[in-house]
């Protein structure tokens, strides 16, 4: 019997497999070729994960690069079956693996009944053999290596690329929570809507994303620079500027501070015995964002409250999820099918 931890996110699809570890870390999207048949449209896979994301903004005018999953939502439940089973493969679980294989999903919190029966048709089709669901507060708590207190609350914010998960929580259960659309996306949009307006120069996502993550701070004496290349806007050549960190702040800070009106709104309706465990604790910080420069200084900062980072902020929901699979103990209480 194996069993799998799966963060099927929106931007990108992490898998754990205890006792080996993340076996797969792959963007979660699809090129699929459009094409008539019989006066019907239809869409044939051309590329899978990280090559199918490699072709954005360079695709065939009939390719379509699609994400199937959008804000923790499965939209396209074939194309997240299509893919979802191609990443099985690459870690050795085919068909018959798959019937002897469970699997705990890692959802956003609070999420409906109806997206969960999306996971479950998804894991269905693609054959897994048990299929459990836990939120992503439980298992990113326990991918900082922390076991879920008892008495004294715990406080999580896990900031992606579309969603951005904050709650409270303890064995009990969620004591206050939510999860809203904001993440790493955001700054990316940002970011090229900045050099659109300030250098007259469109870029795409994918480099967008690259200066985030290489030259991204909140640090505010932070000086790294890159060069970034797209089109003018003006006589639509080719061009390049330099962009440094100073450049792409209020990008950058925009999108933080309104998630932390998001976190002071839950801060401000906790009980007061829940603050004060809370202020003892911290705010347990996991997410690909999180590892941008400056952020988890900016937030405890901001916050007036300390704040602990995970060792692999991008990994630790899937950790804590593989921690989950393996554990009878902890299935059973934070996890359901």
């Amino acid at each position: 019997m194996k069993r799998i931890s799966v963060d099927f996110g929106s931007q990108t699809t992490k898998i754990y497999m205890p006792g080996c570890g993340v076996v797969l870390m792959e963007a979660t999207c699809i090129a699929v070729e459009k094409y008539e048949d019989d006066g019907e449209l239809k869409f044939e896979p051309k590329a899978y994960g990280d090559k199918a994301r490699a072709l954005s903004g360079r695709a065939a005018a009939n390719t379509q690069i699609i994400n199937p999953v959008d804000k923790g939502v499965i939209v396209n439940e074939a194309l997240a079956t299509e893919l979802l089973s191609y990443f099985l493969e690459k870690i050795e679980i085919g068909r018959r693996t798959a019937k002897r294989t469970e699997a705990v999903f890692i959802l956003p919190c609070g999420v409906k009944e109806s997206v969960k029966e999306r996971y479950r048709a998804v894991a269905e089709a693609c054959g897994l053999g048990s299929v459990y669901f836990t939120f992503m507060p439980f298992a990113a708590i326990l991918g900082h290596n922390k076991a879920i207190s008892e008495s004294e609350p715990m406080f999580i914010l896990d900031i992606g690329y579309s969603l951005t998960n904050i709650a409270v929580i303890s064995q009990d259960g969620i004591i206050s929570g939510y999860s809203v659309s904001l993440g790493g996306g955001d700054i990316d949009v940002k970011i090229i809507d900045e050099l659109a307006d300030s250098h007259n120069l469109k870029i795409g996502a994918l480099t967008a994303e690259k200066l985030k993550n290489t030259v991204g701070s909140l640090l505010e004496d932070d000086n790294k620079m890159n060069v970034v290349e797209g089109r003018g806007l003006r006589n639509g050549a080719p061009a390049s500027v330099a962009v440094d960190s100073a450049g792409i702040y209020d990008c950058i800070s925009s999108v933080a501070d309104k998630i932390l009106e998001y976190v002071n709104l839950l801060l401000t309706k906790l009980p007061a015995e829940v603050s004060s465990g809370v202020m003892q604790g911290g705010i347990y910080l996991s997410g690909g964002l999180i590892k941008l420069d400056g952020l988890p200084e900016y937030i405890e900062e901001q916050t007036g409250i300390p704040v602990n980072v995970s060792e692999e902020p991008q990994l630790a929901a899937v950790i804590g999820g593989g921690a989950i699979i393996s554990s009878d103990d902890l299935l059973s209480r934070l996890a359901d099918e």
